[in-house]
């Protein structure tokens, strides 16, 4: 099926990072592979996170399909573009649709992106994973790669307000080694293992991101646990049940 829509829009995001002059590092790309089926799985700390989870296919010259929620689909500016884009919408109410068109895209040889832990992460940390990711990558026997995303937070991110004019702003975007889905028994085994690895990736990724906070104003933007003010794991849960309690109560 011809692209229309999906290649104009990476050329104009590329325009628009080097006018923001986005220090973007890209690493592991290599472990995309350049056809076939494979799920790309990502931590989630941005608004933004799917942008540069696709971005770090761009090397292999692959597309990635995201799973996102249908209500982005029936916006009338962003739902003609996701459609366009042939990402994968998600009602949560009915999910057995989704998912098996998320297979059915990954046997057609597409890349789908997916963000495991369901929710932007308030901590900064890895959450708990659902196991979606990978029961697709066995159900349609791809790799499934896990992606560490850092800086992206300072763009936009929940309960921050959107700085997407901010410039010169470091973006990491590491792509692990590829997990095969045959060397597990099952989902909730590959599950486990990549959420190991995707803390380990996270915590390299952090740990060399070549910012600092400016301030003790700035320090929002980095995880508890090394020094900065985001909320630690436990006090985000709360964060998160506190506003579903106010949604209900609405």
């Amino acid at each position: 099926m011809s692209e229309l829509v999906y290649p104009p829009i990476i050329t104009a995001l590329k325009t628009t990072f080097r006018l923001l002059d986005l220090r973007l590092d890209v690493s592991g790309s290599e472990h995309v592979p350049r056809t076939g089926g494979a799920v790309m799985a990502s931590n989630h700390v941005s608004y933004l996170d799917f942008i540069f989870c696709g971005y770090g296919a761009q090397p292999a010259k692959r597309l990635v399909r995201f799973m996102a929620k249908d209500s982005v689909f029936r916006h009338r500016v962003s739902g003609p573009l996701m459609r366009g884009m042939k990402h994968i919408p998600v009602n949560r109410a009915a999910g057995a649709g989704s998912y098996a068109s998320a297979v059915a895209a990954l046997r057609r040889g597409e890349v789908v992106g997916v963000f495991p832990e369901a929710t932007i992460s308030r901590s900064l940390t890895v959450k708990d994973l659902k196991n979606g990711a990978a029961r697709m990558s066995q159900e349609a026997g791809v790799p499934l790669l896990p992606v560490a995303l850092w800086g992206t937070q300072r763009l936009w991110t929940k309960g921050r307000p959107r700085t997407l004019t901010r410039r010169h702003t470091p973006i990491t975007i590491l792509v692990g080694e590829p997990m095969d889905p045959t060397a597990y028994p099952d989902a909730a085994a590959m599950t486990a293992d990549l959420r190991t690895r995707l803390v380990a990736l996270v915590d390299r990724v952090q740990r060399d991101y070549p910012d600092q906070p400016a301030g003790p104003d700035d320090t929002w933007w980095q995880p508890a646990h090394l020094g900065g003010s985001a909320p630690t794991p436990e006090e985000a849960i709360e964060l998160d049940r506190a506003v579903r309690g106010s949604r209900s109560a609405s």
